[in-house]
């Protein structure tokens, strides 16, 4: 079974503004929301592929319980939620289409209680079996621990669970300690965890290769515009980035994320991994708001991505 857990969800509100000026008034041309937050995303991604994802989540005050109606009624999708007395927050993403430029507002969440988190990791760990994947992905709340990450991936680990770790700053450099089976950062990402600015592919490949001497399974590095790698035990591959028309480029990592724990459930080999997450990456993009594309479209571009081995 493939779990999610997003611990900072969010209702993320799209708005389109053509020439966006800071200090202007500025008139909204189109707007749209999405239920949201990284592991929620990585659920809707999933659902897409026609895979079934149990969605962990903290939710509460009116904006929480929007959002859970709406999880309820999506097909492949299990939301199981612990109330919490904060709001759950609303963010807010700014597209300029004239300038090709995203701006994110992002509320910090609700202050959560340590109740709340022991509630929602017990709704895990009562369900999870040997063989699971269970991805934690996204910021956290107001007030939480930031080794929260590494406890959980412990915890998850020692019940013979798979974890993909996506997250960043002072989150993930301690949830690598936990060894996660897979992390995605993104070039910034990888030299905040490593502690060093990497000037080209080789100081990447490098950085990730420590990391996974330290015991994390797999790296991805998600490069933008230049692709992405994908380092594990088996080969490290390339896989360059396809041209296609941008609308938002919020929620892409996560659909790479949701691509490779699909492909890793249903024992998909490395490269058909790297080619799913590369598809769904770029279908995610041609999208408005966060909301995930349509399988035809994953399917019209997975044909298209190439993929080269490195050395």
């Amino acid at each position: 079974m493939l779990y999610t857990v997003t611990v900072n969800p969010a209702l993320d509100k799209t708005v389109e503004i053509p020439n966006f000026s800071v200090g202007e008034v500025n008139r909204i041309q189109t707007m749209r929301a999405d239920v949201g937050g990284k592991g929620i995303n990585v659920s809707k991604c999933i659902a897409v592929l026609g895979g079934d994802t149990t969605a962990l989540a903290l939710l509460g005050g009116s904006v929480g319980k929007g959002m859970l109606a709406f999880l309820q009624q999506q097909p492949h999708i299990e939301p199981l939620s612990i109330e919490t007395a904060g709001q759950t927050r609303t963010n807010l993403k700014i597209i300029d289409s004239v300038r090709g430029v995203n701006t994110d507002i992002n509320e910090p969440g609700p202050a959560v209680s340590g109740r709340e988190f022991a509630d929602l990791q017990n709704l895990l760990l009562e369900r999870l079996q040997p063989g699971d994947i269970v991805v934690l992905a996204g910021s956290l709340p107001t007030e939480a621990p930031v080794s929260l990450y590494r406890d959980w991936a412990v915890r998850c680990k020692q019940e013979g669970a798979q974890v993909f770790l996506d997250a960043d700053g002072e989150p993930l450099k301690l949830g690598v300690e936990a060894k996660p089976d897979l992390i995605k950062p993104n070039k910034e990402e990888l030299e905040a965890l490593v502690g060093t600015h990497l000037l080209g592919e080789k100081d990447i490949l490098r950085a990730a290769r420590m990391l996974m001497k330290h015991g994390v399974g797999r790296v991805v590095v998600s490069l933008g515009s230049d692709g992405a790698l994908f380092c594990s035990s088996e080969s490290t591959l390339r896989a360059s980035a396809l041209q296609v028309p941008v609308k938002s480029t919020v929620g892409a990592g996560d659909s790479m994320v949701a691509a490779l724990a699909y492909g890793s459930m249903q024992r998909m080999s490395w490269e058909e991994q790297a080619k799913l997450s590369v598809a769904f990456s770029a279908a995610s993009v041609m999208c408005d708001g966060t909301q995930a594309p349509e399988l035809k479209t994953v399917k019209k571009l997975y044909k298209k991505v190439v993929i080269t081995e490195v050395a």
